[in-house]
C-alpha cells in the first residue's frame, strides 16, 4: 500500500528535532514574517517536486507567512510525531493518512478544523472524503482533524494484447465487469503457461477489506458502543472468489501469491498472466518500466452487489499546539485548491478529493488510464476499519497471518473466519475496556 500507517507506539528521543523544531512555527517579532513548518511525506520524485513548487509559489506570494518545507518519511512518521507532540516540537502542518488521525485526535494533539475550514475548500471536497477524517476527539463530539486530499482505489491493469485476443467484453467505468464476468474472463485467458490473473497477497488485509465492500462486507460491527469482528456471507464473498480463482478455476498464477504489490510486474511484462488487480498508483511503474512494445490498459475494479470500495485518505492536519493555526489553514487552503490538488495527484498517481481537480484535463486523459482511475473515485466510501480502535494490531497479529494461510490453501474459509473473529475480538476487547 502506498497509503500506509506505522504504529505510533514508542517515543524515540533522538527524533525530537527531526522536523527542524517547531510547534507553532517560531514566534516572530512584529516586523518578521510568521514562520510555519510543513511536514511533507511526499516521496516520489514528481510528487516531491510538486510539493516544493507549491511551497515556493506560496512564499513568493505571501511574504508575511513563510512556510518551511520539511521532508518526512512514511516509514517512521507516527513514531516521530509521538515524540514531537510530547516534546512540544511538532510541525504546524502535518501530512499523514486518515487511519493515523484518530489516535492523535483522541490524545488532543490535533486541532479540530471544523470551525476553520473555508467554505470554498469544504464544498470542493465530497462528504464521503470528509468522513474519513471525522472522529470523536475524546470529548464525545465529532470533529474534523485533517483535510483529505489524495485517495487510492483498486483497478485492474491488463495486458492489452491478451485481453483483446480473449475476445471478452472490455469493461468501462460505467459498465465494469461483475465478479462473475471477471472470473470468466480470467478463465478464458488461462492458456498454456499463461494465467488469467495474479493476486500478490504478501500484504492481503487492505486489499481484501476494501474489495469486500463490493458485497457489503464490512468485517466490523458496532452495537452498544462495542465493536466486534464480523465475517458473515458478505465478507466471505471476495475471500471465496479469490480462493476459487487460485484453486478451483486455476486461473490465478500461484507464483504471485506471496509477492508484494509490484513484485509480479516482470512476469506481467513477459505475458505470464493477463490481469493484475492493484492500487491506481501502480500505473506509474508500468508506464515507466514496461518494455518497448508492451501494451497495457487500466480497467475498473469488478462489481459485486455494489461498486463500493473502502477509502483511506492522505491528509493535512494542524497541530493543536500551533501558535499560527490561522496562517497554517490559509496555506492548506492554497496548497489543496483544485488546480494544486490536480498537480499533487498527478505527481503521486493517486486520486484527488477535489471535485475541481477531478475535472482537470490531466485527470481525465485516456493516457495511462487516468480517465478510468479518476472515475473510480465515485465508488470510494469511508473504510469501516478507519473507525476501529485496535485495527492496526488486529491487522498485523491476526488478519495478515490468517489470510495468508487461507490464500495459501492451508486453512478453510470457516477456519479463517473463526480466527479473524475469535482472535480478533480478543484484540479489540483490550482497546474497549
Amino acid at each position: 500500500m502506498r497509503i500506509k500507517s506505522a504504529l505510533a507506539v514508542v517515543a524515540i528521543a533522538t527524533l525530537t528535532t527531526a522536523c527542524g523544531g517547531g510547534g507553532g512555527g517560531e514566534s516572530s517579532s512584529p516586523n518578521e514574517p510568521v514562520k510555519v513548518n510543513f511536514l511533507s511525506l511526499a516521496w516520489q520524485k514528481e510528487s516531491v517536486a510538486a510539493n516544493k513548487q507549491l511551497v515556493e509559489e506560496w512564499n513568493k506570494a505571501n511574504p508575511n507567512i513563510q512556510v518551511t518545507y520539511v521532508q518526512g518519511s512514511w516509514d517512521n512518521v507516527n513514531d516521530q510525531l509521538v515524540t514531537q507532540f510530547a516534546g512540544g516540537t511538532a510541525p504546524d502542518v502535518i501530512h499523514n493518512d486518515s487511519p493515523a488521525l484518530s489516535g492523535f485526535a483522541t490524545d488532543g494533539y490535533l486541532l479540530d478544523l471544523s470551525g476553520k475550514l473555508p467554505a470554498e475548500l469544504k464544498n470542493d471536497i465530497p462528504q464521503a472524503a470528509w468522513d474519513t477524517v471525522t472522529f470523536d476527539g475524546g470529548k464525545g463530539e465529532q470533529g474534523v482533524y485533517g483535510v483529505p486530499f489524495l485517495q487510492e482505489s483498486q483497478v485492474i491493469i491488463a495486458n492489452k494484447k491478451l485481453l483483446e485476443a480473449a475476445k471478452v467484453r472490455i469493461p468501462t467505468a460505467d459498465a465494469p465487469w461483475t465478479w462473475d464476468e471477471f472470473s470468466a474472463a480470467a478463465k478464458k485467458m488461462t492458456k498454456g503457461d499463461t494465467y488469467g490473473v495474479a493476486w500478490p497477497m504478501k500484504s492481503p488485509v487492505n486489499k481484501t477489506l476494501n474489495l469486500a465492500l463490493n458485497f457489503g462486507g464490512t468485517f466490523f460491527q458496532t452495537a452498544g458502543g462495542k465493536t466486534t469482528v464480523k465475517v458473515g456471507p458478505e465478507e466471505r464473498e471476495v475471500l471465496q472468489r479469490i480462493h476459487d480463482q487460485l484453486y478451483k478455476d486455476k486461473s490465478a498464477d500461484p507464483a504471485a501469491l506471496g509477492q508484494g504489490t509490484a513484485d509480479p510486474l516482470p512476469a506481467f511484462y513477459k505475458g505470464k498472466f493477463a490481469l493484475l488487480p492493484s492500487g491506481v498508483y501502480l500505473r506509474q511503474q508500468v508506464a515507466e518500466q514496461a518494455p518497448d512494445g508492451f501494451e497495457w490498459v487500466t480497467l475498473p475494479g469488478p462489481k459485486g452487489t455494489t461498486t463500493q470500495q473502502g477509502a483511506v485518505s492522505q491528509t493535512l492536519s494542524i497541530a493543536q499546539e500551533s501558535e499560527h493555526s490561522d496562517e497554517a489553514m490559509k496555506f492548506i487552503s492554497f496548497f489543496l485548491n483544485g488546480p494544486n490538488q490536480a498537480k499533487l495527484a498527478k505527481g503521486d498517481w493517486l486520486l484527488p478529493t477535489s471535485v475541481k481537480a477531478a475535472a482537470d484535463p490531466a485527470m481525465t486523459s485516456e493516457e495511462n488510464g487516468w480517465d478510468v482511475a479518476t472515475a473510480s473515485a465515485k465508488d470510494l466510501v469511508v473504510a469501516p476499519f478507519l473507525k476501529v480502535n485496535g485495527f492496526d494490531e488486529w491487522k498485523s497479529k491476526v488478519a495478515t497471518p490468517a489470510l495468508q494461510e487461507y490464500f495459501a490453501n492451508k486453512i478453510t474459509i470457516d477456519e479463517v473466519a473463526k480466527r479473524l473473529v475469535e482472535d480478533g475480538n480478543q484484540v479489540l476487547e483490550r482497546y474497549q475496556r
